[in-house]
């Protein structure tokens, strides 16, 4: 087998999946082998593009936390504005995870809290200058990577893929009971 480099520049060892389910079926006959060759090349791919991720964060000076907390609010719009419930509604992170996440981008200068009009318990975080500055270059560089990183996939096998991921995405939501989905 060859083995390919990781981020890391240690080799990993590149075992086609049909060869594991092969040597499961040949040890134990009748274990169920019908998603290793589907599941393990996901976990692959899902450590590949977080390290990579994490490259490309760590080169653009921002942690995948402060990144989604910055883009959250981005995405938002103008006034680039949300309530710490919004935030945490649209990253499904609990609210205390939320609101260290918001101390932290405040002391750095990238958002700032001030209190909501609709009552004494809203908290409303907006972007700094400094913030959306951030975020800009950030986002660049995390969508250009892995838009780079997928883009010998043809748009017909891009469009295909988005369907059967979605498909399987729905279908193990509905059989597991992660909160975080």
């Amino acid at each position: 087998m060859a083995d390919t480099i990781a981020a890391s520049g240690d080799p990993v060892p590149t075992y086609p999946a049909a060869e594991i389910a092969a040597a499961w079926q040949r040890e134990r006959p009748g274990t169920p082998t019908e998603s290793i060759e589907i599941v393990t090349p996901i976990w692959r791919l899902a450590k590949l593009f977080a390290e990579d991720r994490n490259r490309v964060l760590r080169e653009a000076g921002i942690d995948a936390a402060t990144l989604d907390l910055l883009s959250v609010i981005r995405r938002s719009g103008p006034p680039y504005t949300l309530s710490t419930r919004e935030i945490a509604q649209r990253t499904l992170v609990t609210a205390g995870a939320i609101s260290q996440r918001v101390a932290r981008a405040e002391r750095e200068g990238l958002a700032q809290r001030k209190p909501g009009a609709t009552g004494r318990r809203t908290v409303l975080v907006s972007l700094t200058a400094e913030g959306h500055a951030l975020i800009e270059r950030s986002v660049d560089a995390v969508l250009g990577r892995e838009a780079a990183l997928v883009s010998d996939l043809s748009a017909h096998e891009r469009d295909s893929l988005i369907e059967l991921l979605e498909k399987l995405l729905t279908d193990v939501r509905r059989r597991t009971t992660y909160i975080g989905s």
